[in-house]
């Protein structure tokens, strides 16, 4: 399995995208991109995201561990057709972008803010 794109916390393969430290206390979570709906590009703010390392105050959407998240401005929402929709937070979002939709089809939605995380 080849890996399109890594970070420490984010990896697009040529079958999934997984998210580790997802689940308590280091669970990894993957995401088959048959499973994606759709991705949106959201600015990360003070309420939005930005200081959450990991979990959330929405429970519409769940954020991985990520350390390095308050230095980063751009996240992605994925719509998987459920409840709850992973809010990720690449080194690389444009890389990850592009992977999922190559793999997805999925159409591009401009940038908006972040939901309250």
């Amino acid at each position: 399995m080849s890996a399109e794109y890594r970070d420490p916390w984010i990896r697009c393969t040529d079958q999934h995208v997984a998210i580790r430290g997802y689940y308590f206390p280091w669970g990894t979570k993957r995401i088959r991109y048959d499973q994606i709906r759709g991705v949106r590009r959201v600015r990360l703010g003070l309420m939005r995201g930005k200081v959450r390392i990991w979990g959330t105050a929405n429970p519409r959407y769940w954020a991985g561990v990520d350390p390095r998240r308050p230095a980063k401005e751009i996240g992605l929402v994925l719509d998987l057709g459920r409840w709850v929709r992973p809010l990720i937070t690449p080194d690389d979002p444009e890389a990850v972008e592009a992977c999922i939709r190559a793999h997805t089809g999925v159409a591009a939605a401009g940038a908006a803010p972040a939901p309250v995380i």
